[in-house]
């Protein structure tokens, strides 16, 4: 039985997808082998030998310690792609927000008393705001949800513009022929009316919006951000909105620099709340936790390859090591050195870490295993 530690509440459709017979899944495992968490911070947390895999019920990790893990061999999941339908609809509506002060003017109307309609009638014209139809919108980022985002606006009539130097083959299969691809965010930057961010945080994104980037844009641009506070820097960005620079900014991260700030809204992290969301993020991470648990199989690790091979032999082998030479011809010769053959194999790499997958037809001895463990440049021994 293998112990599975839920560090939040995970949908029940979701658990529901790891066999009962095989996993106890509590939220006070003491030495689990898989951690399932949506929100909670893991970096004071102490991993305890058994623990495996760490799956993340969403998109960002930044509450994960993946370096960390990746040094432990412990691989981290996350999510990519099943909570983008309902954070692109708050994208929506967050446009919606910059466009146009529905808050401010709701705020208003409930303060009204008495002969509301003509009160109503006569103040309505200081919330007025302007359309999306015709307006030019800048994605950055065209993902999971940045990819929907842009055929969202499409639909309503916008004019779209997309910049991502890191876009998938698949991802760019999706975009429509219609989206204005750009070459520099700084295009993006000059010709949009409209700005929707959609990139992870990162050392290459923090604060990418700031006072030199915001000097590149049109005068009265409105930003949206429902990606990550850190993207964008606060003090330039309210001294763009003071200047009127920026005409407004909506943010799904509410921080102390952002609440209660003229031009600013501040949605409290709703991007991905929703039932659905929950429901699809808990059902790809249980899936994800199963097949590796259970296979070997890596899919939508942040901090490993993703590598995977149908099952055809009695037993396998998961390596996982540094990206370096060598290491697999030492893997080899230590199991060919024991009389096992390898009947199929796989090896896959990202950045400085790689995985070597190696099925045969009976299990590896505790002395294959120690041997491979000892080699330089290996991190840990799996076998399944």
């Amino acid at each position: 039985m293998k112990e599975i530690k839920t560090m939040n509440k995970i949908a029940a459709c979701g658990l529901a997808e790891l066999d009962a017979g095989k996993y106890n899944i509590t939220d006070t495992a003491e030495n689990p082998e898989g951690i399932m968490v949506r929100s909670a911070s893991l970096h004071d947390m102490e991993f305890g030998s058994e623990l495996k895999a760490i799956v993340r019920c969403g998109a960002g990790v930044n509450n994960i310690p993946t370096e960390e893990c990746a040094e432990k061999g412990i691989v981290v999941f996350n999510t990519p792609g099943a909570n983008a339908n309902g954070v692109k609809e708050l994208t929506i509506a967050a446009l919606l927000l910059s466009a146009r002060d529905i808050i401010g003017g709701i705020s208003w109307a409930n303060t009204l008393t008495e002969d509301v309609a003509k009160q109503v009638e006569k103040g309505k014209s200081a919330f007025a705001g302007n359309e999306l139809l015709g307006k030019t919108l800048g994605v950055i980022g065209l993902g999971a949800i940045g990819g929907m985002v842009a055929h969202a606006a499409m639909q309503l009539g916008m004019k779209v513009i997309g910049c991502d130097p890191f876009i998938t083959v698949d991802g760019a299969w999706h975009l429509s022929r219609h989206i204005d691809k750009a070459s520099s965010y700084d295009e993006v930057f000059a010709k949009a009316d409209y700005i929707s961010l959609h990139v992870p945080s990162t050392k290459d994104t923090k604060g990418m919006i700031n006072a030199e980037t915001i000097a590149k844009m049109k005068d009265g641009v409105r930003i949206v951000n429902i990606s990550r506070a850190d993207l964008v820097n606060a003090a330039d960005l309210k001294a763009a909105l003071e200047s009127g620079k920026v005409k407004a900014y909506v943010t799904d991260f509410p921080t102390e620099e952002t609440i209660n700030t003229k031009g600013i809204v501040t949605i409290p992290h709703l991007g991905a709340s929703t039932s659905e969301s929950e429901d699809n993020c808990a059902i790809m991470a249980a899936q994800q936790l199963d097949d590796f648990l259970q296979n070997g199989n890596i899919t939508n690790s942040v901090n490993y390859p993703s590598i995977s091979m149908p099952r055809g032999a009695e037993a396998r082998l998961v390596i996982l090591h540094k990206n370096v030479p060598n290491v697999i011809s030492t893997i080899t010769t230590n199991i060919s050195s024991e009389g096992i053959n390898i009947e199929n194999m796989a090896n896959r790499s990202k950045g400085d870490y790689a995985v070597t997958m190696v099925d045969t037809p009976n299990h590896a001895s505790d002395d294959v295993i120690a041997k491979i463990s000892a080699m330089e440049n290996v991190i840990r021994v799996l076998q399944f």
